[in-house]
């Protein structure tokens, strides 16, 4: 370990611009549930605590929180000082950081760049969000702000209705029915069904999928993220510390890449309807930083919020070609055994979708196969693992590669 750190110092590939390597040095989050009985600022801070515990680390000095929902759902903002206070990191720099659905993976980018800059050496990433204890209503209210508000959710569309929009529009573009997004919604329950944090532990078949109820046409239930509440944490920190992990005997994860990009927020703004933009230059810049391409990776942790998504993002990224994303769940690439195993331990879909968290919960779950923790939904020799946050129907989107530090 000490050697492979040492190596790093000489290497330029994951900085940008010459900043220094970052590296995940502990991990933390709560079960994903319904109705939790944790309020706000506990949910975000048990996360937190038990992240800093499994660093071994005692002195971190700033707190990145990924909120979408709290100013709404909860009337409570300043969720960094909040939840600073409440896991007993008094007087550190926190902020709240927002991109909707993909808050927890900007929030990560901030702390990325936090380390990388040399502004800190140890950082506290947190995502959390409470949603079930609203009404259903004002939580689907509260959600279609993150769409275009003047052309899209001030006129009655929600996430359901949009996600509809693109999977009919992909159906008839490519001349394929319902039935080609089933293998991600099976996919996902049953890597769900073996992991003790996911908020679904049973699994689906390809019939189950089919029978099921429609939602909005062409969306059925098993496309359809569910509403939740939870909090997952990662801790941050410089090379020099990572050392003094490592010593410990400690594993570590190296940030390999990151980057952001963003489309605009109206699907009707978009030059073309079934092209994520964002997802595409996102993903490029970070394989550029880490100097890997496709190939390359060895699990993905996309957002699968809804099934055409997942469709849609393997197509963009680079995985498949555009027309051709849907067979990677025909021909079971996508399974924790395939060729390109996806949401490992359940996704947005299976382990739950408590919205500003979910960016925070993908690294978590990205560290833990690469750690080789991953128990009965271990990728083998996974050495490379891309993760892959995104805001609103693909505004805002946030992509990390991560490498084994080992």
């Amino acid at each position: 370990m000490l050697t492979y750190l040492r190596d790093l110092l000489s290497s330029k590939d994951g900085r940008e611009h010459g900043m220094r390597n970052v590296f995940i040095a502990g991990v933390g989050q709560t079960p994903v549930s319904k109705q939790s009985e944790l309020d706000l600022r506990t949910l975000g801070a048990t996360a937190v605590r038990a992240a800093i515990r499994d660093s071994g680390l005692e002195d971190p000095t700033a707190l990145f929180v990924g909120n979408m929902l709290s100013g709404m759902l909860s009337e409570q903002q300043q969720l960094g000082a909040l939840i600073a206070t409440s896991a007993g990191l008094h007087g550190v720099e926190a902020a709240t950081v927002e991109a909707s659905c993909g808050s927890g993976g900007a929030a990560a980018r901030w702390g990325v760049m936090a380390i990388a800059s040399g502004a800190h050496d140890v950082v506290v990433v947190c995502g959390v969000e409470r949603m079930t204890h609203a009404a259903r209503e004002r939580t689907t209210r509260a959600l279609a702000a993150a769409s275009d508000f003047d052309t899209e959710g001030g006129r009655g569309e929600t996430f359901v209705s949009l996600n509809a929009r693109l999977m009919s529009a992909y159906m008839h573009e490519h001349r394929v029915d319902a039935s080609v997004f089933g293998p991600f919604a099976v996919n996902a329950h049953r890597n769900a069904a073996r992991n003790p944090h996911a908020l679904f532990k049973k699994e689906v078949n390809e019939q189950t999928y089919n029978d099921a109820r429609q939602v909005e046409g062409p969306l059925k239930l098993f496309d359809v993220s569910p509403i939740c509440d939870g909090s997952a944490a990662v801790v941050l920190v410089s090379e020099d510390v990572a050392k003094r992990v490592a010593r410990s005997g400690a594993p570590l994860v190296r940030v390999r890449g990151s980057a952001i990009s963003t489309d605009a927020l109206g699907l009707d703004d978009r030059q073309n309807l079934l092209h994520l933009a964002a997802v595409e230059r996102s993903a490029k810049r970070a394989f550029a930083s880490a100097g890997v391409t496709p190939d390359d990776i060895d699990l993905l942790e996309l957002h699968d919020a809804y099934t055409v998504m997942s469709v849609l993002s393997l197509e963009a990224a680079g995985f498949a070609p555009v027309g051709r994303g849907y067979t990677l769940g025909q021909d079971g690439s996508i399974r924790v055994e395939g060729k390109l195993p996806i949401t490992t331990m359940g996704g947005l879909k299976g382990r739950g979708h408590p919205v500003g968290a979910s960016g925070v919960y993908q690294l978590v779950e990205a560290y833990s196969q690469l750690t080789g923790q991953a128990a009965g939904n271990q990728v083998q020799n996974a050495r490379l693992a891309m993760t892959q946050n995104m805001g609103g129907t693909g505004a805002t989107v946030i992509t990390h590669i991560l490498e084994r530090a080992a």
